[in-house]
């Protein structure tokens, strides 16, 4: 895009920025301020082709290269005068033919290829289908009104839906409003209730409170459990390490014991387990 310019005043988009390129039917550009002043009585030749040119039919350049711009201008021209639609051919194969037709006119007219009789075919085909023209013409008309309409009931109801979220919002923020002062009066009439047990003797105030009855129940003593193996007496957990027990257990990771887990505890787990299938127990 910076090397973007007009080919008359040699000024680029780099070092203007907000340079306004102008685009006619011949594809070639030009700077907003030369057209002015080239074709200040309204009529011109292109500096670069020649082509007799009128200043209302310059429009701002929309893409990088002028012939895309070209290629959709003359597009929407033939597309006005070749304006069938499928259902208006009697096979598919018919239909493709007649879009290949128009592909290569534009394509002709866009690259200024067979230019005359091209638009001496385009100018045939126009007297010859005067009438489908026009009434495919009509028919797009009341289509595009009918999409008009359309987007205007769209628009109508996305407006009466955001009217309806803002009466909802108001209507939550009135009713919190509403809830934060029932809870404000709420706190006024308990403190009335409870200034009403106040009473004034002898010159001061004294609060009547209800005393709470306490309920004494036996401390919890805490019994260790005691597993019966039915065998050999199990090693106690200060012994482990010195008996040996812990030599091939995995010593637990930071992230193990902050839940409680020690590597003495588990072995010892499994040792009452072990010891505890040595004998048979007795009944």
């Amino acid at each position: 895009m910076d090397d973007q310019g007009c080919p008359r005043c040699k000024t680029t988009k780099y070092r203007n920025p907000s340079l306004k390129l102008m685009v006619n039917v011949c594809g070639h550009t030009l700077c907003e301020n030369c057209v002015e002043m080239l074709f200040v009585r309204g009529a011109g030749n292109c500096v670069q082709c020649n082509t007799p040119l009128r200043k209302n039919n310059f429009r701002v350049q929309l893409f990088e290269d002028p012939t895309v711009d070209k290629e959709v201008e003359i597009r929407k021209k033939v597309m006005k005068i070749y304006n069938k639609r499928e259902c208006d051919f009697q096979s598919l194969r018919e239909y493709n033919d007649y879009l290949e037709q128009v592909e290569d006119i534009v394509y002709n007219l866009t690259n200024n290829v067979e230019v005359e009789s091209t638009k001496l075919r385009m100018e045939q085909y126009q007297r010859e289908n005067k009438d489908v023209i026009q009434r495919n013409k009509a028919k797009l008309t009341r289509e595009q009104e009918e999409l008009e309409e359309l987007l205007l009931l769209e628009q109508q109801s996305s407006e009466q839906r955001r009217l309806d979220v803002l009466q909802e919002e108001q209507r939550q923020l009135q009713a919190k409003r509403k809830n934060k002062q029932a809870l404000l009066d709420e706190l006024v009439r308990n403190r009335h209730i409870a200034n009403s047990y106040l009473s004034r003797k002898n010159g001061r105030r004294t609060c009547h409170l209800l005393t709470c009855s306490t309920i004494e129940e036996a401390l919890y003593h805490y019994k260790p459990l005691q597993v019966e193996t039915y065998g050999p007496s199990v090693p106690e957990l200060e012994q482990l390490g010195r008996f040996g027990y812990l030599n091939h257990v995995r010593t637990a990771l930071p992230q193990d014991t902050a839940g409680g887990y020690t590597s003495a505890l588990a072995c010892y787990r499994a040792i009452q387990d072990a010891f505890s299938g040595l004998f048979p127990p007795k009944f």
